[in-house]
């Protein structure tokens, strides 16, 4: 499928990987409407910080993906829906595990539904690495077993399955998309590398964080949103899932010595109890296969590891940007 010239709708858009895949988008020739969390702010997240000439070029619906009726409204006229809205934050989901399976079980239904009623081209639903949880195998590909090993990862099991029964019952032509671990800028300080980046640049010598041993696949976000675009571009990625991924990975605590070596390497790693995750839940190993969109699409990554931690780091570097986040406590 082209993507040239297509209506497409965005959920999540005001969102870290969301609003990045709007500006991807935009570049690809879409006609973007980016769906927005209506709240009594005005805001559009991230989308605030686009320039007035980029925001001309996007029609922007304000709702909330838990209300089919919003839902269905925000869809009508678009032929491509990237469905990326939702609850993603593990240690939030200990405590209130019914907001995310309304927000993502539940949000995942009333766009699959409205899709299959009102025809769209194609559906492209968000997952994540964590429904694998640690691995049984390496690299990770998408026959992977699947483990709840936390109320996130159970709900986005579910709402895989909801997406998945939508297309084996009524033929949708959707995508299941799994990206590994996404960073970079406009990341939230509840991944790990915000969290490094943030204590280290507010002059931090103690950087607080949990268990180190873990290892992460981390995928840059403009490749990440690459793609997004490339596998919608393949027609025989339709009914199937797909990682992306970059085949490789690095422990969380290599990770955080080479940030400080970038940074200040006078800090030094904290473990905070506060931050563990429980044994059981914790995800220790995650290493993706790219091998299935790279057989399907043109996609390929462009950014090494340190190439994107440099970039990430020069945008944390920004006043404007650094303040809004709050290095001094611990954010779930």
């Amino acid at each position: 499928m082209e993507l040239r010239n297509k209506k497409v709708l965005v959920t999540g858009a005001d969102g870290f990987i969301g609003s990045h895949l709007v500006e991807q988008l935009l570049e690809e020739g879409c006609q973007v409407k980016a769906f927005v969390y209506y709240n009594s702010f005005n805001s559009w997240g991230w989308m605030d910080t686009f320039s007035r000439e980029t925001l001309s070029k996007i029609e922007v619906f304000a709702g909330d993906i838990r209300d089919p009726n919003g839902v269905r409204t925000a869809m009508k006229g678009v032929d491509v829906v990237f469905h990326l809205a939702a609850l993603i934050a593990i240690p939030f989901s200990y405590h209130s595990p019914d907001s995310y399976i309304d927000t993502n079980v539940k949000g995942t239904l009333n766009v699959v539904q409205a899709a299959k009623d009102l025809n769209i081209e194609r559906v492209l639903v968000t997952s994540t690495s964590e429904v694998y949880g640690t691995a049984t195998y390496i690299p990770i590909d998408e026959k992977h077993p699947r483990q709840p090993q936390s109320p996130y990862s159970a709900s986005k099991i579910g709402a895989d399955c909801i997406a998945e029964s939508f297309y084996r019952s009524f033929n949708l032509p959707l995508t299941i998309v799994r990206p590994f671990n996404t960073f970079g800028p406009r990341q939230s300080a509840r991944a790990v590398i915000p969290t490094i980046i943030t204590q280290l640049l507010k002059g931090k010598t103690d950087i607080h964080l949990g268990d180190t041993t873990p290892t992460r696949d981390l995928v840059y976000v403009k490749d990440t949103v690459k793609g997004f675009a490339a596998i919608a571009k393949s027609d025989a990625l339709i009914g199937e899932d797909c990682n992306i991924a970059t085949q490789s990975e690095i422990s969380v605590g290599a990770l955080a010595g080479q940030l400080i070596t970038l940074i200040n390497p006078e800090a030094k790693i904290i473990q905070d109890e506060a931050r563990l995750r429980p044994e059981k839940s914790e995800v220790f190993r995650l290493y993706g296969s790219k091998e299935k969109i790279t057989a399907h699409t043109d996609w390929k990554q462009q950014y090494s590891l340190e190439e994107g931690l440099r970039e990430t780091i020069e945008w944390f570097k920004v006043a404007e940007n650094l303040k809004g986040y709050k290095a001094d406590i611990y954010n779930i």
